[in-house]
């Protein structure tokens, strides 16, 4: 399976479809899937604009909408992640993932799916210390404070991850993961960028959650985005052999060395975007605490999610492991007429009520963000075995480096 993986979009999607095609061209071959790592901007009309946290002077419709509309169909299945520059309004009421336009795929805020017998995980945002304990609590229209903060990392999402125990192929995250610098050619990152040598020897750059993730989950492949260069390491995981390469990308600028080619051992063809059992039974077994307020939360979990996945694995036999359709919730951009106030702020995704009736789960993304009211789980449905506190306040070679055209 050949894979390409992109570092920051911003929304760039026909330049980045374009050098793709021409790559194909040239080598007469097929790329199947397309990842990015974040800042992907699924700005779907001029309202999403009031949630993307950009100066208002680089403020653009770009490509995304097009797709959103129909007007164009991502010529490659292509799944991301978000990051700090996103439409969050629409990432939120993809919180569980979904397709955000048809072929492209949003991991959601914590995600795992598998592309043929590909095992992709991700996680969205970047971390910020003074958010990474509360829960979600920002609902649109954003204020200049709820913004920013919508996209911090939580731990509720990186806890939900740290209990996977099936192997990763891949994993996204946005942001580098902690310490990572110190397993590839930092010298040559500060000399390309000196501003960071504070921070590389302090040991500050990067995601701390991330690097728990590493060692915990010890995917094959790891990409990031974020700082806008390329670095590459190689991470030995203690006695057990096993490797993970790691490699971050840049934007999608000319000159740039933004897009990656991979190889990687799959099964044969066809290849789609599938749901992951373990990954479903998790998010059925953590539901019940999703904390949506600002109160800090330290959440502790015991026993296993055994009776939850066999539960999770008989209702995704039922549509052979296959998301929900693609579904608009809001009208497209339209260069001739201006998107009218009446928009609802969150809008309820069918994919997502979908998903949620699925698993027997109530639907949480519109409750209150000052009481975090809800919807009971019944007795039947709520996972067993969780204890819930509340605190109130190398040489890594590389196939291709692709330019763009």
């Amino acid at each position: 399976m050949k894979i390409a993986i992109e570092g920051c979009m911003h929304g760039d999607l026909d330049n980045v479809y374009k050098t793709i095609q021409h790559y194909e061209q040239i080598h007469n071959t097929k790329v199947d899937l397309l990842l990015c790592c974040g800042d992907f901007q699924a700005v779907r009309n001029e309202k999403d604009m009031d949630s993307l946290n950009v100066p208002r002077k680089y403020r653009e419709m770009k490509s995304f909408w097009k797709y959103y509309s129909g007007q164009e169909v991502a010529p490659i299945p292509t799944i991301f992640i978000g990051g700090n520059h996103e439409a969050s309004n629409y990432l939120w009421e993809l919180y569980y993932g979904g397709w955000a336009a048809t072929n492209i795929y949003f991991l959601g805020f914590a995600g795992v799916v598998k592309f043929g017998n590909v095992r992709i995980g991700g996680l969205s945002g970047i971390y910020n210390e003074r958010h990474y304990r509360s829960g979600h609590f920002e609902r649109p229209p954003y204020n200049e404070s709820t913004i920013r903060s919508v996209y911090h990392v939580r731990d509720y999402d990186v806890q939900k991850l740290m209990q996977l125990e099936e192997p990763l192929d891949i994993f996204l995250s946005h942001d580098w993961p902690v310490g990572i610098t110190d397993y590839g050619d930092s010298e040559s990152l500060m000399r390309q960028k000196p501003y960071f040598r504070q921070e590389i020897e302090e040991k500050t750059l990067g995601s701390k959650p991330a690097a728990l993730l590493l060692e915990k989950l010890k995917p094959q492949y790891w990409f990031s985005a974020h700082l806008h260069c390329k670095f590459a390491a190689a991470v030995q995981h203690g006695n057990d052999g096993s490797v993970t390469k790691f490699l971050a990308l840049d934007k999608c600028l000319p000159g740039k060395k933004f897009l990656q080619i991979i190889e990687i051992e799959s099964e044969p063809g066809p290849f789609e975007v599938l749901y992951d059992e373990e990954w479903l039974a998790i998010t059925r077994k953590f539901n019940s605490i999703f904390p949506l307020t600002r109160r800090y939360t330290n959440v502790s979990t015991a026993g296993t999610i055994q009776e939850s996945r066999e539960w999770v694995r008989k209702k995704l036999e039922e549509r052979q492991f296959k998301p929900f359709e693609f579904a608009r919730t809001v009208p497209a951009y339209n260069p001739s007429q201006r998107v009218f106030d009446s928009i609802p702020e969150i809008p309820q995704n069918p994919q997502t009520l979908s998903l949620l009736e699925l698993l027997g789960l109530p639907y949480l993304l519109d409750s209150s963000p000052v009481t975090g009211e809800r919807t009971d789980i019944p007795a039947s449905l709520a996972p067993s075995g969780m204890t819930i506190v509340f605190f109130v306040d190398e040489d890594l070679v590389w196939d291709y480096q692709i330019h763009i055209l």
